[in-house]
Parts: C-alpha cells; structure tokens; sequence
C-alpha cells in the first residue's frame, strides 16, 4: 500500500539544557545529531512499520548555533522510499526564549533500510509525494542515491543516468 511524506510526518520537541552545551552554551552537534536520528527514525517506522536501522547520514547542515535554553522542533518525514531503504529529511527550528521568534537553524537527510528480526532488508511501501516541495525532495532523491553509490564503489559512474542528466 502506498503511503504519502505526511503519513511518516514526526515532530520532536525540547528544550536545550545546560548538560547538552559546549562551552560557548550552544548545543553539542552530536547532541542534535542524535535528536535527529531518532526524529527520523521514528519517521521511517512510520512509512514502513517495520525495525529501520541507519544506514546513512547523507548530509547534515549546522547554519545556526542552538542557544542553551532554546525551544528546539525537529521535524522529520519520508522524501523517497525505494526497494528497503527511505531518505528521510529533517528541519530543526528553533524558538528563542526571549525572542519567541521562530527560525529554521539545520537540515539533514539521512537513509534508513528496513529490516526483520533476523536483521535482513524487508521492502518497503511506495512514496507518493504530493506538494510541490514533496515532488522536489523525490526526484532529487534518486540522483542523491546514486551518487552515494558512485561514491562507494557501488555503482560505475556511467550507469547513474539521473546524475548524468544533470550534465547534459
């Protein structure tokens, strides 16, 4: 059965305490890092209700420092599912205390595989986006795959046709 972004949507919140800062009282990266993981793994249980494990962490954005006392929302959903893994895409936003202004501060989009008890890959159900920022994520979501494969060694570089489209 297909499922749409919205069906995986997750939102994590809370608030930045002192224990989770560096000395300069913004927020450890590996501290969101992990907040992150768990946003978007919730949000890959969700697309597939199945076990997800990591498989990657294709791109992590810090453009904001995260202030001790922040209000920190990260927000995470399925951008494309393929055959037994998902990319998922996560926003963090951040609310000021004093400011009570809210501001995306990072993103990230990270791959999850779904597996079974015996920890082998299970398939997972279609994606199919819907708004236009949905339809977005999709496509670029394959030249994305692809060029982690050509990365690894995985995939020869003339058989990652979306990414050569790009070039053409």
């Amino acid at each position: 059965m297909a499922k749409t972004p919205k069906d995986s949507y997750t939102l994590l919140t809370d608030i930045v305490l002192p224990s989770e800062t560096n000395s300069l009282n913004h927020m450890f990266g590996g501290e969101l890092l992990a907040r992150m993981d768990r946003a978007a793994s919730i949000a890959a249980r969700r697309h597939c209700n199945e076990i997800v494990v990591t498989a990657s962490v294709n791109h992590v954005s810090f453009d904001k420092p995260i202030p001790l006392d922040s209000v920190v929302s990260v927000s995470a959903k399925v951008s494309r599912a393929f055959k037994t893994s998902m990319e998922v895409v996560i926003q963090v936003w951040i609310e000021h205390p004093k400011e009570g202004q809210k501001y995306k501060a990072n993103e990230a989009i990270y791959t999850f595989v779904a597996v079974n008890e015996q920890k082998k890959p299970v398939p997972v159900p279609v994606l199919v986006p819907e708004t236009k920022e949905e339809k977005e994520y999709f496509d670029a979501a394959l030249r994305r795959k692809q060029l982690s494969l050509v990365l690894a060694g995985r995939m020869k570089p003339d058989d990652a046709t979306e990414l050569k489209a790009l070039f053409s």
